[in-house]
């Protein structure tokens, strides 16, 4: 049999998630980003759920097509836009828009333009995202330029539309001591003031936390669609009414009898100070565990525990001390939801080793076995 860890990926879940984001802001068109394979999903396993989406978003070329060969005939955005004159090809064919910035992908598409002019007078028109940098610092035309690159776009004929976007920092939480979104968000109303079009401001923070402040045509729901919380602790995801979207599963493989002094697993990290009995799982950073994760919350028959010690490659270890039913073949669940419903929220799991939820589920590797759950 094959070695029994399992991520099930749960379709219901992503469905519910995705109705909670149309409930928050109800007039926006959803986007559901599925960028890092659906955040380690798999863009194929999540489609059916996410077909009734709006449009998806994404990053890499071959994901879009993977959308359409799997029937998606709606708008797909490329998040980073083009990373060469050649991606506009693709583009062309697949019907894809994108966003735009920096100076060289619009002079890409400027070039693309005069060289389709002559080889066929009857162009493709591009819906593209205009991209300004409101202090994130990563990518973007900055105010002062912004304007200026909008108004060259309106001369080109191959663009056929133009949605000003704009990403924030700080929607989960407090900027520099004040509204995370406030400063930003002046910023880009300052800067639009007059300008047509569309836009797109709301990823899952501000879907969540800031529905009631902004206008966004397009909204772009990633991480709350996965069901983790984006900005956990101050929110957990029973706050935010969202539901496990992966669970990672695995099994006992042995148990161990401890007498006090005697010590677990690499490093001897772990000392027990009383009898005990422990738990050896088939999950290790290979599959995917965070290596540095220390106490970490685990479920074993839908009982609350913690792992032990230091998780190597293959396997790890979690106290069975109170917990008497336990044997091997129990059933392990290392974040989100038990066979009967139990759940364990990634973000705890994540916080165990300073990381978030986003990390766990995109690491997930190539040699744990997939199922879909409908």
């Amino acid at each position: 049999m094959p070695r029994p860890i399992t991520a099930v990926i749960h379709q219901d879940a992503l469905l519910h998630n995705l109705n909670v984001a149309r409930q928050f802001m109800p007039q926006s068109k959803v986007f559901t980003v599925v960028k890092a394979n659906a955040y380690g999903h798999g863009i194929e396993r999540v489609y059916d759920a996410f077909k009734s989406a709006d449009g998806f978003a994404l990053l890499d070329i071959d994901e879009a097509k993977r959308l359409r060969t799997s029937g998606w005939t709606g708008p797909i955005l490329l998040l980073e836009g083009i990373f060469s004159a050649d991606d506009l090809l693709d583009c062309e064919k697949y019907q894809l828009s994108f966003s735009l910035h920096n100076e060289d992908q619009v002079n890409w598409l400027e070039q693309f333009q005069s060289q389709s002019l002559k080889d066929n007078p009857a162009q493709t028109q591009f819906d593209v995202f205009l991209k300004m940098n409101t202090g994130m610092n990563r990518l973007g035309f900055k105010p002062d330029a912004y304007r200026a690159m909008w108004q060259r776009l309106k001369q080109f004929d191959m663009v056929k539309s133009i949605t000003h976007m704009m990403h924030f920092s700080d929607a989960d939480g407090e900027r520099l001591g004040q509204s995370g979104i406030a400063y930003q968000q002046a910023i880009f109303e300052q800067t639009i003031q007059d300008l047509d079009g569309e836009r797109s401001v709301s990823n899952s923070a501000a879907i969540l936390r800031h529905s009631q402040d902004l206008r966004s045509d397009y909204i772009r729901s990633g991480i709350m669609l996965y069901g983790s919380s984006p900005d956990y602790p101050t929110h957990s995801i029973q706050d935010w009414n969202l539901k496990p979207s992966m669970s990672l599963r695995s099994e006992i493989i042995a148990i161990q009898d401890l007498q006090p002094s005697e010590t677990v697993g690499y490093g001897s990290r772990f000392t027990a100070t009383q009898a005990m009995k422990i738990g050896i799982v088939a999950c290790g950073y290979a599959d995917g565990y965070q290596r540095i994760s220390t106490d970490a919350p685990v479920l074993v028959n839908s009982v609350r525990t913690q792992t032990i010690g230091r998780v190597s490659m293959d396997m790890l270890a979690v106290d069975l001390t109170h917990i008497p039913d336990a044997r091997v073949g129990s059933e392990v669940v290392l974040w989100g939801q038990s066979s009967n419903g139990t759940v364990l929220p990634i973000d705890e799991v994540a916080a165990s080793s300073g990381t978030v939820g986003y990390e766990l589920m995109c690491g997930v590797t190539a040699r744990v076995n997939f199922k879909i759950s409908k």
